[in-house]
């Protein structure tokens, strides 16, 4: 992994230019040199120098802090897209690494600030960056005073957006790092997940690809705060009806 020394070395030779284009996705897109991180490859380290910030292009980054227990707490998912790095302060407040083979768009700080101020739209872009992030940041501190079952539907929803797909979700995260994100057990993840599938909520094809079968059942469990117990016992007495 890059300690702040040789993080900051090896960014040393990318161009200072950077500007901002429109993606066919329809989100805003630095322009600036790219870098190729490995899976589990640190990008910076808490307390590095934040002078320059981050937007990956494709794969997938987890921002996260280890306690002083010794537990790790991830405060953030970046996917394609998705401006990380940015801080108020002079040094990062987290670390953020590669969660599986990455690739970065790295910009220095001061040169983005200098040219975002040259035209409308360029403010409009990393204004809509920035915004994105705190919003998340946000929905992010309001989900873990949730149930586990609500947390875990805000996750499967959240990731389906934010990936484009209604249908299948394929996480490139694991269930550690989901369950680290959402301030759970592993084992509660798991047993919420068979829940969901028990319910016809969700179908399981693998530990990172899940069909959302009933969008509506998470989206109300989020609304009405309903268990995926609830959900078990309604199936039940529908089969039963029906038998």
């Amino acid at each position: 992994m890059l300690n702040s020394v040789t993080n900051a070395a090896a960014l040393s030779h990318f161009p200072s230019g950077a500007t901002f284009n429109s993606p066919h996705v329809g989100r805003p897109q630095l322009l600036g040199a790219t870098r190729c991180f490995a899976r589990n490859a640190e990008i910076f380290g808490e307390d590095d120098p934040a002078t320059y910030i981050y937007q990956v292009v494709s794969g997938a980054v987890r921002a996260h802090r280890i306690l002083h227990d010794g537990r790790r707490q991830i405060g953030a998912f970046y996917l394609p897209g998705d401006l990380f790095g940015l801080e108020s302060g002079d040094t990062h407040l987290s670390s953020a690494e590669a969660i599986c083979e990455s690739q970065i768009a790295v910009i220095k700080l001061n040169t983005v600030l200098n040219r975002t101020g040259t035209t409308p739209d360029n403010v409009r872009d990393l204004w809509t960056l920035v915004t994105e992030e705190l919003r998340r940041m946000q929905d992010h501190m309001i989900l873990l005073v949730r149930s586990a079952e609500e947390r875990v539907a805000h996750f499967l929803l959240e990731m389906s957006r934010r990936t484009n797909n209604l249908g299948t979700v394929n996480l490139p995260m694991s269930r550690q790092d989901i369950a680290d994100y959402l301030g759970i057990t592993i084992e509660t993840v798991s047993r919420t997940l068979t829940q969901f599938e028990q319910a016809g909520v969700i179908a399981l094809r693998s530990a990172r690809q899940i069909d959302l079968c009933k969008r509506s059942s998470l989206t109300r469990l989020m609304r009405d705060g309903r268990s995926a117990v609830d959900f078990i016992g309604v199936n039940k007495k529908v089969r039963e009806v029906m038998s």
